[in-house]
């Protein structure tokens, strides 16, 4: 396994490495990846090297790459961005781009994984997330891991032939310490 970061029971997250560059070229174009993103032009493998090695360097920005601990196939990416150290907050984001690997839990179990990383280790009060109404398997992911729907933004994005609203969803740090306590 390279690098593991932050280990779960069937993932690590991990940071990602230049040679990662190809196979994030390849989910990032994949236009049923990118429908749930807000990435919508085409990238390619220059773009996605220079992503990598500028991702270090901001400490706005923690990512890291989803890999399955058994092979460590790299299945996709997950951060926490626009880290605001003086209100304690971040966004949340998250891509699974290998398909074949959708609705197996490994985004609810990477979402718990650097959720708790932001609460536990970054000490963050609140992280929030934005996703689109026509995603609904990220959203049950998101309900899993205890965010809690906020707001709509209506007819916030263009996918698909159509306007589609954006859901808010978030959660503070006496929610995540609550649902860790119950599962003792």
């Amino acid at each position: 396994m390279k690098t593991p970061f932050l280990i779960g029971d069937r993932i690590c997250l991990r940071p990602l490495e230049r040679e990662d560059a190809r196979v994030l070229e390849f989910y990032i174009n994949d236009p049923d990846v990118t429908r749930t993103l807000q990435a919508y032009r085409p990238m390619n493998l220059q773009i996605e090297e220079d992503w990598i090695a500028d991702l270090y360097k901001k400490e706005s920005d923690i990512v890291l790459g989803i890999a399955i601990k058994s092979s460590d196939k790299l299945i996709g990416a997950t951060g926490l961005h626009r880290l605001e150290f003086k209100d304690r907050r971040a966004e949340f984001g998250i891509s699974i781009g290998a398909k074949e690997e959708w609705d197996k839990g490994y985004g609810t179990e990477a979402t718990r994984l650097i959720v708790g990383y932001g609460f536990e280790t970054l000490n963050l009060n609140r992280i929030s997330l934005r996703v689109y109404e026509h995603n609904p398997r990220a959203q049950r992911a998101y309900e899993k891991a205890g965010f809690k729907k906020e707001g709509v933004l209506r007819k916030e994005v263009y996918r698909l032939g159509r306007y589609w609203d954006t859901i808010v969803m978030g959660i503070l740090r006496e929610e995540w310490d609550a649902l860790a306590a119950s599962k003792k």
